[in-house]
């Protein structure tokens, strides 16, 4: 056989990379509505535990971590209750602002997590349970670095079917609802990685798949992590209970099939629909340090392409960045006084929830014609990870990943804050949920693609 240039690896880091666990499962009896046709307010139970996981990722020429925490909640409602628990890990840990991420799985059954609804009922839960999770946090990190070991994380691409396109148009109206669209198509990509330690031991996984968690609804009265809960007890009962991270991905108009619902066993269905997927990606995976080359041609009855496992070196390139694009915002955003009005004359317990949602989105975006949205880009070895806090439709994923087709990307929504939808520009014509829920102005999907674009020019070179 002869010998040739043509090579494939997977995309990888090698360094030093720890991973720990903390339960943050809520009281019950804690403030839980999360849905407005909700007819309860506190959770009664939980269907499954809540966790707080934290990666470390660090060269091994020194310098300081990269920190990704992922854990089972909702979104923030305010900024002031993000940084409670963020800039509290920043502290504590002494971390750069754009090395750390608190990546929210998007449980929509889960506890509130806003210090302002301590009047609600089983709100007086809500602080101390704040207390307990940013605590968590700090301890999951100070675990993770320090069992840190000499490990690689490789990437492999896989395909589920669990998301399906949630943009339907009314068969009654002229609007457009919030629910499985039989005619829609849906970004099925699943980016799986694992990190390895050099004898084999498998330390993490990684899933990172846009699908909203809303399996379970205002039927609902039990904490739960929905599909992701069942997803991860099924990874991780085939990788020697090695903890399994969920990182969702720009998820704006996907969500499962059968949505809405009360019964819990649908979740678990949903999580082992995409924990096989994940399997399925990780059997197809090549062991750690091993590439294909190819080896020339062998005359058989045709003439044959071989390849070759060969050994190779992961990249150990690890860096950060944080920017800030500059969004323009609604030009008919009301105001805190007309909202403020509003909700003193709401008597519908529905409307009053959206009043009240709005109200605080108008707090976090201030009152001018624009408001910055941070975005964070990781490059870690030949992998690069695009964290933004709001809810961008797969827009967001399925462009850059097609702008950059030889770059692994990991795109993240609900990460470091939240606010609100990124739809695409043609859908503002539409009377839809995510166009009316989000303060931004057509374009902002579109604008926020260009300058994670300029990122990924300058990091992923």
């Amino acid at each position: 056989m002869s010998e040739s240039t043509l090579f494939e690896a997977p995309p990888s880091f090698a360094g030093f990379i720890g991973a720990a666990r903390e339960d943050i499962t809520p009281p019950v009896g804690i403030y839980a509505r999360n849905w407005g046709a909700a007819e309860h307010d506190t959770a009664e139970g939980v269907h499954r535990p809540l966790t707080c996981t934290a990666l470390t990722l660090q060269s091994p020429s020194g310098g300081d971590p990269l920190v990704l925490i992922v854990m089972d909640l909702g979104w923030w409602r305010t900024r002031d209750s993000e940084r409670f628990v963020r800039g509290h890990l920043l502290d504590a840990l002494g971390l750069d602002p754009a090395r750390a991420l608190i990546s929210f799985t998007h449980t929509h059954a889960g506890p509130s997590v806003t210090l302002e609804d301590a009047d609600q009922p089983g709100g007086r839960l809500i602080r101390p349970y704040l207390e307990r999770v940013r605590e968590a946090a700090v301890r999951a990190t100070r675990a993770a670095l320090e069992n840190r070991r000499e490990a690689i994380l490789s990437f492999a691409t896989g395909r589920c079917t669990l998301a399906r396109h949630r943009d339907l148009p009314d068969p009654e109206g002229s609007r457009t609802v919030c629910g499985y669209d039989p005619g829609g198509a849906a970004d099925d990509t699943l980016l799986v990685g694992q990190v390895t330690a050099e004898d084999g031991t498998v330390i993490a996984t990684l899933a990172n798949y846009a699908c909203h968690p809303v399996t379970l609804a205002w039927q609902n009265r039990l904490i739960s992590p929905d599909f992701v809960g069942a997803m991860r007890e099924t990874v991780e009962g085939r990788t020697g209970g090695a903890p399994c991270l969920f990182l969702q991905g720009a998820s704006g108009e996907l969500a499962p099939r059968e949505v809405y619902t009360g019964d819990p066993a649908v979740a678990d269905s949903h999580g082992r629909e995409l924990g096989y997927a994940v399997l399925s990606a990780l059997e197809g995976m090549l062991p750690h340090r091993t590439a294909l080359k190819y080896g020339g041609v062998v005359e058989s009855g045709a003439p044959l392409a071989v390849w070759e496992r060969v050994p190779f070196e992961p990249s150990r390139r690890l860096e950060a960045v944080k920017v800030e694009v500059e969004l323009p915002l609604k030009a008919d955003l009301p105001s805190l006084a007309d909202l403020d009005a509003q909700l003193k004359s709401c008597a519908d317990r529905y409307q009053a929830e959206r009043l009240a949602r709005k109200r605080r989105i108008r707090v976090d975006v201030g009152a001018g014609e624009t408001t910055p949205m941070p975005l964070w880009v990781w490059r870690v070895g030949d992998v690069v990870f695009l964290a933004n806090p709001n809810e961008a439709y797969s827009q967001l994923q399925t462009e850059l990943r097609g702008r950059f087709p030889d770059l692994a990307l990991v795109v993240m929504n609900v990460t470091n804050g939240h606010t609100g939808y990124l739809p695409p520009a043609d859908l503002y014509d539409l009377d839809l949920y995510q166009v009316w829920q989000t303060p931004y102005d057509r374009g902002s999907l579109e604008h926020v693609i260009e300058s994670g674009s300029r990122v990924l020019e300058d990091i992923g070179r």
